[in-house]
């Protein structure tokens, strides 16, 4: 029986500029296509904060054989949301199980 390693990460979103939830949800859109067709993870808008225009919580979930192997997606991840024009990271939770 193999062991695999699950992390759990959610951050938290500023999105500057948007003034509609139309606009949050485009820019959402995007980010979250991109990160499932380049990590191949789950990805979804989470939280309490889905009818603020400038606030969003990502949640993602990333399985791997190994916690050294998740430790280095979410690293990606956030690094690869850092480098977005679109967004702001306002915090961030890891959990690896």
């Amino acid at each position: 029986m193999e062991l695999f390693r699950v992390a759990i990460c959610v951050l938290e979103l500023h999105i500057p500029g948007k003034t509609s939830l139309k606009g949050k949800r485009q820019v959402l859109k995007s980010i979250i296509q991109r990160l499932r067709n380049r990590f191949n993870i789950s990805v979804s808008e989470v939280g309490n904060q889905q009818n603020l225009w400038q606030r969003a919580e990502l949640g993602m979930a990333v399985v791997c054989h190994n916690g050294g192997g998740a430790d280095s997606i979410i690293q990606k991840i956030y690094t690869f949301i850092e480098l977005e024009d679109s967004v702001e990271i306002i915090s961030s939770r890891v959990e690896i199980y």
